[in-house]
């Protein structure tokens, strides 16, 4: 029988009705298909995957595909947010046998896990035909898949990029320029973003190339880092009714698209507009994070300070369909009705016009000026217009919050968390608005308190009072990299320590001294056919290029000569790869660490936090910040607490200045 009511992932709950013998991802079912001699199918999605949906509802609640499934298979359904090891792995014997990859992702395992067939969406009788003729080969020649089973787990097994020990130097970060130049070539002049549809956001190379081009001054970089954020503020892929930003654009021009709204989006993309905030002070970067955090605080902030993974990009129709988007499109005729004589001028602003018209009537908002252009050219003021812009979008917001909303997944992620809670003390830093600040702390004791057990590990997710599954890679890396920061906006000692903490645990359970890097599951925990070593950044950055900056920093931090030998092993490891920057910015982002120009700075005094605040504000990309309220034993904070005083202290390459109490000189010290 479907089992998949026993669980709390809205993904699994969706497919609890299908007539389908669904089992969880677990150790029983692996076993029945043992014992059973069955071939297993495995299924793999997440709850606001459009595709997903389609698939559910073409095939899986069909009674003809459930009678050859459930008379052949063992069927396993697996949620990618809860599961990502499990995705990964057979996601990479997909990659090797189709050549592409995505979600819903199916794939036939034989009665020992190793995958023998698969791919991605599959019409029902595309869906059928294959699993007859998988099982009458499995009956009559077994010897045949067993024998390309073994070959594909073999390709799956070698994908892992392989370490070796190493005792040459690393290149110097000079070498980043020729690689960056390289990456320009693929960049869209127009709209932003890279010259290909469809369009994701990939916060982290912004990040990288927003610092990149500050460090380097080059202001072509930084002309384009702008282009793109404004293009994605503009575009139809951030909503500026409700706020928040979808997972990708279907098109060129960030206009239409996929309507998911996802948590790891969202609390990237915060942090990159917070610092380009810093760095321009940007009124539309502003506005950004503002309603970026209305959406989070309205719908995916739970009571206990955690937040939830995802809005759907499906929703009901007037017509009581579950459709893509309809919550967000809008006809000319609605268009008019809600705003009666500003109409034109709204057309004007948010193209409801063929630029901006999607299909079957609908317009999806986008805009291609600035709002101070369009006054001028209206002949009104641009206070004025920027008023009525707020006042339209109020009036679209309360109309749309009588339809139907997407559903939501309100399963609660570590990982995804920790992403979220940087982007609020990133929002902190920029804006100076101290409920940012309130916000992150929550969160960060939901996650120490609740997410962390006693015995040492993280768990992965939260739902209904229950934490379960061990945490991954991901979810020490990014929770470890959010404690350090929410160190640097406090400077509560606490933070930086527990840091450390879940880094000590990553060495000891996580690391792979002959591989060099660190694997994707605990070696304490389940393993599955293949170890996963995450290296490539991804709309996500990759776990070990998440670690390797957490250890270098906190090699500086606590004069630890292992961290940083882990990390730069890796970074070394990692650098032959690079002829594909735009999959390894955030391990550019730790060589360019190693430049001259990158500095340290410990601040000590008992309101350190406030000094902080005021360091925070400005655009200090090469700055890594440190600092105590009170004596500490940290060792690169030893014995600099002065009592009634705040000090500062400038270091760079294992020297430090003399320290200084001046703000001004302080500052004078950290331009580049």
């Amino acid at each position: 029988m479907n089992e998949l009511h026993k669980e709390t992932s809205p993904y699994l709950l969706q497919h609890a009705n299908n007539p389908i013998y669904w089992k969880a991802w677990n150790q029983e079912a692996l076993k029945k298909a043992k014992e059973e001699n069955k071939l297993i199918v495995v299924s793999v999605g997440y709850s606001a995957c459009h595709w997903c949906h389609v698939m559910e509802h073409e095939s899986f609640e069909d009674e003809e595909v459930a009678t050859v499934m459930n008379k052949h298979y063992i069927s396993i359904k697996v949620d990618r947010e809860e599961r990502p090891d499990v995705d990964a792995v057979y996601m990479k014997a997909v990659q090797l046998m189709t050549r592409q990859g995505g979600w819903p992702m199916n794939v036939v395992l034989l009665p020992d896990g190793k995958p023998v067939w698969g791919g991605t969406y599959f019409k029902k009788e595309n869906w059928i035909s294959a699993l007859k003729q998988l099982q009458d080969m499995y009956t009559n020649e077994p010897e045949k898949m067993i024998d390309y089973a073994e070959k594909l787990y073999n390709g799956v097994a070698g994908m892992n990029l392989a370490g070796g020990a190493t005792n040459e130097a690393l290149p110097p970060p000079e070498n980043i320029k020729p690689i960056v130049d390289k990456w320009t070539d693929s960049f869209d002049n127009e709209y932003g973003g890279y010259a290909r549809a469809p369009k994701f956001m990939m916060p982290n190379n912004y990040l990288f190339l927003q610092r990149y081009g500050h460090q380097t001054n080059n202001t072509e970089l930084l002309h384009f880092v702008d282009l793109t954020l404004t293009r994605m503020a503009w575009g139809g892929l951030f909503d500026t009714v409700g706020g928040g930003f979808s997972r990708y654009s279907v098109d060129m021009k960030w206009h239409v698209p996929h309507f998911e709204k996802m948590l790891y989006d969202n609390g990237q993309l915060m942090s990159l507009y917070a610092e380009a905030y810093k760095r321009t002070k940007n009124k539309l970067y502003k506005e950004v994070l503002e309603k970026t955090h209305r959406f989070i605080k309205e719908v995916l902030t739970a009571e206990n300070g955690a937040f939830y993974s995802a809005l759907d990009a499906d929703s009901l129709d007037e017509k009581g369909r579950l459709e893509e988007g309809a919550f967000y499109v809008w006809t000319k005729n609605e268009l008019q009705d809600i705003l009666g004589n500003d109409f034109d001028l709204f057309a004007t602003v948010f193209n409801s016009n063929d630029f901006g018209y999607w299909e079957e009537d609908n317009y999806v908002l986008i805009q291609n000026q600035p709002i101070d252009a369009l006054a001028e050219a209206a002949g009104i003021a641009p206070e004025t217009l920027h008023q009525k812009k707020k006042h339209w979008e109020g009036l679209l917001y309360a109309a749309r919050e009588k339809r139907a909303k997407p559903r939501l997944d309100d399963k609660i992620l570590t990982s995804w968390n920790a992403l979220m809670l940087k982007g609020y003390i990133d929002c902190y830093q920029a804006l100076g608005d101290e409920h940012y600040l309130d916000i992150a702390l929550k969160n960060a004791e939901f996650i120490a308190n609740t997410m962390w057990h006693e015995n040492g590990y993280l768990w992965r997710t939260y739902k209904n009072g229950t934490a379960k599954i061990q945490g991954f890679l991901e979810d020490y890396a990014h929770t470890s990299n959010a404690f350090i920061a929410l160190h640097q906006a406090t400077m509560d000692e606490k933070w930086l320590l527990y840091a450390k903490q879940l880094a000590d645990y990553c060495l000891d359970n996580f690391y792979n001294e002959k591989q060099q890097f660190f694997s994707f599951n605990a070696a304490n925990s389940e393993q599955l056919i293949a170890p996963h070593f995450e290296t490539e950044d991804n709309v996500i950055p990759a776990s070990n290029s998440v670690m390797g900056n957490v250890l270098y920093t906190l090699s500086l931090f606590f004069h630890n000569n292992y961290y940083e030998k882990v990390a730069l092993q890796m970074l070394y490891n990692i650098i032959p790869s690079l002829d594909y920057p735009s999959a390894f910015s955030n391990w550019l982002n730790l060589w360019l660490t190693l430049g001259h120009e990158n500095k340290e700075l410990a601040i000590c005094g008992k309101n350190a936090n406030e000094a902080a605040k005021a360091i925070h504000s400005e655009y200090l990309p090469h700055i890594i910040t440190v600092g105590c309220t009170s004596k500490s034993q940290v060792p690169i904070l030893a014995n600099r607490f002065v009592k009634d005083s705040v000090m500062f202290y400038v270091c760079k390459n294992n020297t430090c200045n003399l320290p200084t109490n001046s703000i001004i000189e302080v500052t004078k010290q950290l331009k580049i």
